[in-house]
């Protein structure tokens, strides 16, 4: 059987076919480089998982030393505002010592059973400290006798104020 086709169809055809090839060969260079782009954003894609992972490395150590220092400048807020506290407490302290020394002549000095306790400024500071640490608040003579008149020895006076001049002066 022998087919009769016009000459007409026949360059349809083949100008069909041509146009096809065209088409089939635009589409295979669009795949390869749909091909390429797409190992290329696998690699971007890898890439950015790695910078993305070192990016989380850094922010978890960031915040860590953010903490830390945090932390740090706490204490240090701390610890400048005992030091104004203290500053300030030593300039009193200063102060109360230039006043009480400039005027003290003497000192009044405890004595617990015969031992040295404490000095202090005047002789109701002195009362006062030995009655904090449990001396009677009543019964305070300036010198203890036995019952021969004898005076009782320094050892055997549970608490004893005396009076000491400052600066070698009697």
């Amino acid at each position: 059987m022998i087919a009769i086709v016009r000459t007409r169809t026949l360059t349809a055809l083949r100008d069909s076919l041509s146009e096809a090839e065209t088409a089939t060969a635009a589409a295979r260079a669009e795949s390869e480089q749909h091909r390429k782009e797409s190992g290329t954003a696998a690699v971007s894609v890898f890439r950015a998982g790695i910078a993305l992972e070192e990016l989380r490395a850094a922010l978890a150590r960031t915040t860590a030393d953010a903490a830390r220092l945090e932390g740090e400048l706490e204490t240090l807020r701390a610890q400048s505002l005992l030091d104004t506290e203290d500053r300030q407490a030593l300039r009193t302290l200063l102060r109360v010592a230039r006043k009480q020394s400039a005027r003290a002549d003497r000192v009044y000095v405890l004595f617990r059973f015969g031992e040295l306790h404490s000095v202090h400024t005047t002789w109701d500071a002195a009362e006062i400290a030995a009655e904090a640490e449990g001396a009677p608040r009543t019964g305070w003579t300036s010198l203890a006798t036995l019952g021969d008149g004898t005076p009782t020895p320094a050892s055997g006076v549970p608490w004893r104020i005396r009076q000491l001049p400052l600066g070698g002066t009697p």
